[in-house]
């Protein structure tokens, strides 16, 4: 797996390595007794037992064949997939088309309750027009190389927002001013997302709150951007990959500045005047 950013993973990764070493240790072994039993080196070893790599299935049940202790394996082998997709590269989840990347989130979409997201750089996809989805998706298949799925992509994305009518669903969002004026997909495009988005923005089940540009903002300082599925799950969108988050510590971070961004932006009225500023500013 590689390397993650998120102490989130890296304490999943752990919890793996500690429990195989506590197997190692009720059977009475060290590392170079358990080395031999598994036919590796003992270096192997202190690499899996110190989390510096993390154990293929088969290492684990190795491991516990030479621990006596096969019934923990199945388990062991779950977290530590578990641990592996906490972060994963975007040509790994994209591999098979964009498509299948759009639907790998519905399940978690239609389960949550309560979204809380900040988007410093586009608007999110529940509240995006056909037109703007494709043009961002576009881009982002040219950009990796991906197969041209973008149609069938941008359809199940349009299919999944039946969620902002559908159920007891809330959402609460904060984007930057900036990203009503960066004319993502050209200025058609953009009117029309911007005109959409003010329609979104006056649903009971909605909050939208904007982080107005101005020469004095001194905290609350634009971050990456990040969706809270009810208090659950983070997930963070990277250059190079798709960060899961559940660690409740860091989950507590997130909430936290999602406060703080909250507290800067402008709600209601005052957010709807920002967006009919873009549009009167697009003509």
């Amino acid at each position: 797996m590689p390397s993650s950013p998120s102490s989130s993973a890296q304490a999943a990764r752990k919890g793996v390595a500690d429990r195989l070493r506590e197997l190692m240790l009720d059977a009475g072994l060290n590392g170079k007794e358990l080395a031999a039993r598994c036919g590796w080196t003992p270096a192997k070893t202190s690499r899996i037992i110190n989390a510096k790599t993390p154990p293929s299935d088969q290492d684990i049940r190795t491991w516990c064949t030479a621990c006596e202790a096969d019934d923990q394996a199945d388990d062991l082998i779950a977290k530590s997939r578990q641990a592996g997709s906490m972060y994963v590269e975007w040509r790994r989840m994209e591999r098979s088309g964009l498509r299948q990347a759009q639907e790998a989130v519905r399940p978690l979409y239609e389960r949550t309750r309560h979204f809380r997201a900040y988007a410093p750089w586009v608007l999110p996809g529940i509240f995006q027009t056909r037109a703007y989805t494709t043009a961002i998706l576009t881009a982002i298949r040219e950009r990796r190389g991906l197969l041209d799925d973008v149609a069938a992509a941008v359809d199940e994305r349009m299919d999944r927002q039946h969620i902002l009518h559908d159920g007891p669903h809330r959402f609460a969002v904060l984007i930057e001013e900036s990203t009503l004026r960066n004319g993502l997909g050209g200025r058609p495009v953009m009117l029309d997302q911007l005109r959409h988005l003010l329609a979104v923005s006056r649903l009971p089940n909605v909050s939208l709150g904007v982080l107005a540009l101005r020469p004095d903002r001194d905290k609350a300082w634009p971050v990456e951007g990040f969706w809270i599925y009810d208090t659950t799950q983070v997930n963070v969108e990277l250059i190079s990959g798709y960060l899961t988050i559940t660690q409740p510590s860091e989950i507590a971070m997130y909430a936290d500045v999602y406060a703080e961004l909250s507290a800067q932006a402008v709600h209601g009225v005052p957010a709807r005047a920002l967006i009919t500023a873009a549009i009167n500013a697009l003509g």
